[in-house]
């Protein structure tokens, strides 16, 4: 399983590097947008993130399980293996380090949003609506790529939050390297580690 995480997060690095320039791109045009547009933008990039990440856990999870056993997989099992995957990841990808990002920039409006509590009636159903789309209809590879760059733009937007001061050089790079951090590793283990911990060795491909 090491193996197996070393050698993904491997293949996942140029596009994650990609994604984490494009989020210094956007940030060139939108570094000067008032916390509460960033505020709402972030709730929209967040809830899509945390859907493509369920649909690609959960899918991940049924496409090496399942198939074995012949059967469809359990709902239940299949929810809770989704819904942890993508709304604790998801919330680690796209709060937890970007604050701490904040936190070590000394920024001035820093402020962990948590969407499953934050807006619980929002992100929690959507949890459930990837999961549910996995059960019927198992897709990981473009899903996965399109949640890699949500998750960059919504770390984005959660950073834009807290600004107020004017970045000099050092503090652009360091938000680049968080940018990167935070998706890169969160995203390739909610996406494939952690769904194949409950499958059985036999039947990891």
């Amino acid at each position: 399983m090491l193996g197996q995480i070393i050698k993904e997060l491997k293949r996942h690095a140029p596009f994650t590097l990609l994604g984490a320039a494009s989020g210094i791109i956007i940030m060139m045009f939108c570094r000067g947008l008032p916390a509460n547009v960033s505020y709402n933008i972030f709730y929209v990039l967040h809830p899509l993130h945390v859907v493509l990440s369920a649909l690609v856990t959960a899918s991940m999870y049924e496409l090496h399980k399942c198939p074995v056993e012949k059967k469809r997989c359990n709902i239940w099992v299949l929810l809770a293996i989704g819904y942890v995957g993508s709304v604790g990841i998801a919330t680690l990808s796209d709060s937890l380090i970007p604050y701490l990002g904040e936190t070590l920039l000394k920024m001035p409006h820093r402020h962990i949003h948590i969407g499953f509590i934050e807006k619980w009636w929002l992100i929690n159903p959507l949890a459930v609506m990837g999961v549910a789309i996995a059960y019927f209809w198992p897709q990981t590879k473009f899903p996965h790529s399109g949640h890699v760059l949500l998750s960059t733009w919504a770390s984005l937007f959660h950073i834009l939050m807290a600004g107020g001061a004017v970045l000099g050089f050092l503090s652009w790079l360091a938000i680049f390297f968080f940018l990167f951090i935070a998706v890169w590793i969160p995203c390739c283990i909610s996406d494939i580690v952690f769904p194949l911990l409950f499958v059985g060795e036999g039947r990891k491909h």
